[in-house]
């Protein structure tokens, strides 16, 4: 198995410090003046160097996986509102997605409905880094080191009713910032949703920044959603509404091509995309390809959702 729950004294100094700070360990001795402050912290967490998200709890979710560096990460995205092409988002996003001030609306099915800045959204829950497979839907996957915090701490303080039976997330529409957006293409805005009890897994999380930097624009900032099961069109990006729905919600991918991208989305080598295998896949960075893992790798952890379905069906 890929994951393991890990002791703190298991853990690796690079688990939470950006990879520029970790793989020179003397030039993050020199820079960092607030080590004596994390240190302070306990061995669950540790204070951030200035330009950085921090204090960040370690997360016993932690793949074991070396990460892909942050080059990768932040060169080559799926983020169709800023182009088709892998290098789109980091050319055009940057310049164009104004991210401050940003606010995220809470509503539907729940007793505190409301909108709130992106910082109060998450304000006294305590950041984590989590290192997460992805897997693309398109058959090759990454393995990412997020920074946010679990989306469950953050529903619970709306109340959802018995009635909200799904989440449903909305991406930012506004074509001046999002240009492509005017070329139709799918059905903006971009939407999502998880079943109630998938949104409150221990796992899902809400991601506010990588490596231990604030997210970048082409990863989604400032706030995307992570569900390291599924294929990563799930983890919806730019989150501008969260709404706890009776029904569940008609989300993008399912509405533009039905038969192709489901609603549920796990991660399954069984069960073809009609035009390409998904049993394996491209690790990037990577020459050769790997097998593909039922839930990627976090059956232990999601199986037990599933029970009972057939996700030949419910794909």
């Amino acid at each position: 198995m890929l994951i393991r729950i890990r002791r703190s004294s298991d853990l690796r100094e690079s688990d939470v410090t950006p990879e520029a700070v970790y793989q020179d360990r003397r030039r993050f001795l020199q820079t960092s003046v607030l080590a004596a402050a994390g240190a302070a912290l306990g061995p669950t967490a540790l204070a951030a160097p200035a330009g950085m998200l921090g204090p960040l709890r370690k997360s016993p979710f932690s793949t074991d996986e070396e990460p892909n560096d942050f080059a990768d990460i932040t060169g080559y995205n799926n983020f169709y509102e800023f182009g088709y092409d892998k290098a789109d988002p980091a050319r055009h996003a940057p310049k164009l997605l104004r991210t401050e001030p940003w606010t995220v609306a809470i509503g539907g099915e729940c007793a505190r409905p409301g909108k709130l800045a992106v910082e109060d959204l998450t304000r006294g829950i305590a950041l984590e880094e989590r290192i997460y497979r992805l897997r693309c839907v398109e058959g090759w996957s990454m393995v990412i080191p997020w920074v946010g915090v679990p989306l469950a701490a953050v529903l619970q303080r709306y109340q959802p009713t018995s009635r909200a039976k799904f989440v449903e997330f909305v991406t930012l529409h506004d074509p001046e910032q999002m240009p492509y957006q005017r070329r139709g293409g799918l059905p903006w805005p971009y939407r999502e949703g998880l079943r109630i009890d998938e949104a409150m897994h221990p796992l899902t999380m809400l991601a506010v920044g990588l490596y231990g930097k604030p997210l970048p624009a082409q990863n989604g900032a400032p706030l995307r959603l992570v569900v390291p099961w599924k294929y990563g069109f799930k983890s919806i990006k730019s989150i501008v509404a969260i709404n706890f729905v009776e029904q569940q919600p008609r989300t993008t991918w399912s509405l533009a091509a039905p038969r192709e991208y489901g609603f549920y989305a796990n991660v399954n080598p069984e069960v073809d995309h009609p035009r390409w295998s998904q049993k394996r896949e491209r690790r990037i960075g990577h020459l050769f390809k790997q097998d593909t893992l039922m839930f990627n790798g976090y059956g232990e952890q999601v199986a037990q959702l599933y029970a009972g379905m057939d996700l030949r069906k419910y794909f």
